[in-house]
């Protein structure tokens, strides 16, 4: 059996971060308590084929009715690994994102910009037997968030993975190589290592990219040790 490599606390930010203002208000103020699981959520849901739709992975084509949606054409992918590299296969993996223009498909996103009528914002897919996967989607616009004056958030997408059972589930966002407003993010910088940060950063893969098409961006993600992606373990993010 392989022994577990230890978790690199540094990685990961503090629950109260005042520069992020949500978590003065969320942030425990006790110390956490250890639940146990119960049997049922310890087993399940095994995930087939015959789970996905063909159209499920492309976020192009998924929610069309009357064209394609507006925006930047790419192509996110990527494998997903344990901490000795090795692929992690059958791995459920949900993804939902704002269009181009920076606006979710949900009743609570108010800005102002537009909604469009051709992009639902969310595919899922399940790793092969290498741990690969791949979406094809529309680059996702920016966004003001109420945390302070003229605060935005960069363009990112929002990974979702379930293992083998309903309480494994792991939650990160994915931001893009050269975005200047993560520089000034708020919530992205509440991870103090840079090293860290880079983990959530899916780099420009020209040799991925569709000719003539559409562009594409790699995001390895790496599960349990020293190199593991951040994950928001009941961290609120927007």
């Amino acid at each position: 059996m392989d022994e577990f490599l230890g978790r690199e606390h540094g990685h990961h930010p503090p629950l109260l971060t005042p520069g992020y203002k949500s978590t003065v208000m969320r942030a425990p103020r006790y110390p956490l308590l250890s639940l146990p699981t119960p049997p049922g959520m310890q087993v399940g849901p095994v995930f087939g084929s015959s789970d996905i739709d063909l159209l499920d992975h492309d976020l192009i084509r998924n929610h069309a009715t009357t064209g394609d949606p507006i925006g930047e054409r790419i192509i996110l992918h990527g494998r997903v690994l344990d901490e000795y590299g090795r692929p992690v296969p059958r791995t459920l993996i949900e993804i939902w994102q704002a269009n181009a223009g920076g606006r979710y498909r949900h009743a609570t996103d108010n800005y102002v910009a537009a909604l469009d009528p051709n992009f639902g914002g969310g595919g899922r897919t399940i790793t092969d037997a290498q741990g690969r996967y791949a979406f094809r989607t529309i680059k996702p616009g920016a966004y003001p968030y109420p945390n302070h004056t003229n605060s935005w958030r960069p363009a990112h997408v929002h990974f979702s993975l379930f293992g083998t059972g309903f309480a494994q589930r792991l939650i990160t966002q994915m931001y893009f190589e050269g975005d200047p407003l993560m520089a000034t993010d708020d919530i992205f910088n509440t991870i103090p290592d840079p090293v860290a940060r880079a983990m959530l950063v899916a780099s420009l893969d020209r040799a991925a990219a569709i000719p003539l098409d559409s562009l594409a961006y790699r995001f390895d993600i790496v599960l349990r040790g020293r190199r593991q992606t951040f994950f928001e373990e009941g961290h609120d993010a927007s």
